[in-house]
């Protein structure tokens, strides 16, 4: 059976470059970067040359902006709590969008129920977009923060971070994006964005599990959430995780390096895709923004077929998909992100989440418009709420 693995929003591969130098670093180079011996030396030189590639990879000026992390997950909350409290003094108003991922809307609820923060939750438009003007419009003289996701990890809209941005700074509020999904998808320049904090996340990037970063624009001031050593210039304690982070540093410059010829590979697999779904299967919705999208992202939603029947009728033709966020598996709840943009809750539960890699081909795909069409098929003729198969009820009585 052919397999081909269509799942790298949720994670990816780790590159076998990326492996190896992680293996190193846990076997051969084993130091605490904390040490002053030559072990430790050796262990803290990594960590700093990863700092490097990291911020490079996303335009940063200055290293020491950088703060490893455990992954997107911590990113978000240390970003999103750290200015919160640090700032609380200034206000106490946080503005982000209906179409977070929910380490952003989990950690801002949290901030409402328990520290009494007030957050504005901005609406989208039927591509999954942020207008700027509700941002302008929702700051007011309390608001320390507005947090907007860079490319949305279920349908891949990219939002104007940019725009944004610049109308927050005019009024004296910090910036901050979950670029998780985007970095290494997409060109990322923290200098051009104008933002003051940005989470990244390793395995998105085919590096490991298990290890993040967040960049701090230089004065921005941040309330660690973890506390013990002066780690990472005391913004995160904890013995930083050398092999990760060298992995991480390691994938950050094998993406910056292919970048280009990674995003046209993509794109071209992604278009192919797209036309292909919408041209084979009828009563189908693209969703998320047709040309400001991840190059990556495929999301659709597919009427008459339930989205969860579908990923388990293509797993069992080698057809590695999901239907929304991994970090949201198991959950009955239609996706929040289609609620937002106005699918109605049918519909929202017809869909598939296809996010293309580096290994796709041309011939992953062909497959893939081989296969689902038979499964869309066979399973609408199984749906009671089908138009043929409503037709054929009404015709038996």
């Amino acid at each position: 059976m052919r397999k081909v693995y269509l799942d790298h929003g949720a994670t990816t591969p780790v590159d076998p470059e990326v492996a190896h130098v992680i293996y190193r670093y846990m076997v051969d180079e084993f130091g605490n970067p904390s040490s002053v011996h030559q072990f430790g030396r050796a262990a803290r030189k990594a960590v700093e040359k990863a700092r490097e590639q990291v911020a490079d990879l996303i335009g940063a000026a200055d290293p020491s902006e950088i703060v490893f992390t455990s992954g997107g997950t911590e990113a978000d909350n240390l970003a999103i709590k750290g200015v919160a409290r640090a700032y609380r003094k200034k206000g106490n108003h946080i503005i982000t969008s209906a179409v977070e991922h929910h380490a952003v809307l989990h950690t801002c609820e949290y901030l409402e129920e328990k520290e009494g923060f007030k957050v504005t939750y901005l609406p989208v438009d039927g591509s999954g977009m942020v207008d700027p003007e509700d941002v302008a419009q929702a700051i007011t003289d309390q608001t320390v923060l507005v947090t907007i996701m860079f490319a949305n990890n279920e349908v891949g809209t990219i939002q104007p971070i940019a725009e944004i941005a610049r109308i927050a700074k005019e009024k004296g509020v910090l910036v901050h994006t979950d670029a998780v999904q985007a970095v290494g998808q997409v060109p990322v320049d923290v200098e051009r964005l104008g933002v003051d904090l940005l989470s990244l996340s390793g395995h998105k990037i085919y590096g490991p599990k298990g290890v993040g970063a967040l960049y701090v624009r230089k004065g921005t001031r941040l309330e660690p959430t973890m506390h013990g050593g002066a780690h990472e210039k005391h913004r995160r304690a904890g013995t930083e995780g050398v092999p990760g982070i060298v992995g991480l540093g390691t994938a950050a410059q094998l993406r910056k390096d292919h970048l280009d010829e990674y995003t046209e590979h993509l794109i071209v697999l992604r278009d192919r895709l797209i036309d292909g779904i919408l041209d084979g299967i009828p009563d189908v919705k693209l969703n998320g923004h047709p040309t400001k999208r991840l190059p990556n992202n495929v999301n659709v939603s597919i009427a008459y077929a339930e989205g969860e029947s579908m990923l388990l009728n293509m797993d069992l033709e080698g057809i590695a998909a999901s239907s929304g966020s991994a970090c949201t598996s198991g959950s009955l709840e239609p996706s929040h992100v289609l609620v937002a943009m106005g699918l109605s809750h049918e519909l929202a539960h017809g869909s598939l989440r296809m996010t293309l890699g580096k290994d796709n081909t041309e011939e992953d795909i062909d497959y893939v418009l081989e296969v689902l069409p038979r499964i869309v098929e066979r399973l609408r003729k199984m749906s009671p709420i089908a138009p043929a198969q409503r037709e054929e009820k009404v015709s038996n009585v």
